[in-house]
């Protein structure tokens, strides 16, 4: 998928892990949610792990510090999760 500049004008203000579901609030105020299982690491780790979500690069991107895995934002936008 292609983009313009200004097609990319948004960014995570919140993240958070919910009922198998990892949560975002984006600077436009679109909730986007997604399946835990399309991401290998986030499907195979403990709860508390899941849940320590960190925004980062001025919320262009997700990282999970317990798993050293990240995220962009623009990723999951494309549905890219991560590998399955």
């Amino acid at each position: 998928m292609k983009y313009m500049v200004a097609d990319l004008m948004f960014t995570a203000e919140k993240a958070w892990y919910e009922n198998g579901l990892i949560c975002m609030i984006l600077s436009d105020k679109k909730e986007v949610r997604f399946p835990l299982y399309l991401n290998e690491k986030l499907r195979n780790a403990a709860e508390i792990q899941v849940a320590n979500i960190e925004i980062t690069c001025g919320g262009t991107g997700l990282h999970w510090p317990d798993l050293d895995e990240d995220l962009s934002v623009l990723g999951i936008m494309e549905g890219r999760f991560g590998k399955v």
